[in-house]
């Protein structure tokens, strides 16, 4: 498999809100050592909008910037988002002055 079948995937599962499923495929692409992208990184953040999640969106963020790969709009959008669905408002307002010099 490739990462755009993987990006497809975990895209699909953020979609239908099956965030488990969504996770659990971004894991196995790394498993098999399939090199994750800013896409495969923004659909895996997408798919932790809601309460409990924020904090692996926030992780997956990071480990995407420490990485080779640059966060885009969708990035900082979606880690927002997943602040959004646990009143995380500090950290929200924290990300978009993140994004904002960036």
């Amino acid at each position: 498999a490739t990462v755009i079948s993987y990006s497809a995937v975990v895209s699909a599962c953020a979609k239908g809100e099956k965030w488990d499923r969504a996770m659990r495929a971004f894991e196995e692409m790394q498993l098999c050592r399939v090199e994750a992208n800013t896409i495969s990184y923004n659909a895996a953040i997408s798919s932790c909008k809601h309460p409990g999640l924020w904090g692996r969106a926030l992780q997956l963020l990071r480990t995407m910037l420490d990485g080779s790969l640059q966060a885009d709009t969708i990035s900082y959008c979606s880690a927002i988002s997943a602040c959004e669905a646990d009143a995380q408002w500090e950290q929200a307002l924290a990300l978009l002055q993140e994004a904002l010099r960036t």
